[in-house]
């Protein structure tokens, strides 16, 4: 069974920094486009970035130029590097792998919360 554990959530206040990591196991990742989504409080779950196996990526508009997806195939591991941190970025953040034939999520990690407030 494939596993995907996010890590590097927690509390910032508006205008910081943090990095979140995703360690894939039991899966090849280097085969597979690879993407953060997030779920805000009452709100729909929503694609952050995404990064195909190539190296391309996603952005959605209100992150562009304040997040940054990046992909590791040796050891198996997601970043998503977020800047400029805005009160409106708080929700659980998700890792996941999309299945290629479909274009669909496969797997998803457990999430882990992002929270940015003074």
């Amino acid at each position: 069974q494939v596993q995907l554990v996010e890590s590097g959530g927690g509390l910032v206040q508006p205008g910081g920094s943090l990095r979140l990591s995703c360690a894939a196991s039991r899966t090849d990742v280097s085969f597979y486009t690879l993407g953060w989504y997030r779920q805000a409080p009452g709100k729909e779950r929503e694609l952050v970035a995404a990064i195909a196996s190539g190296g391309s990526t996603d952005y959605a508009d209100s992150v562009k130029g304040r997040f940054t997806i990046s992909r590791d195939n040796a050891n198996s591991t997601l970043f998503l590097q977020m800047n400029s941190l805005k009160p409106e970025d708080t929700a659980v953040y998700y890792c996941a792998r999309v299945e290629p034939d479909s274009g669909r999520v496969d797997y998803w990690g457990q999430g882990i919360q992002v929270t940015v407030s003074s």
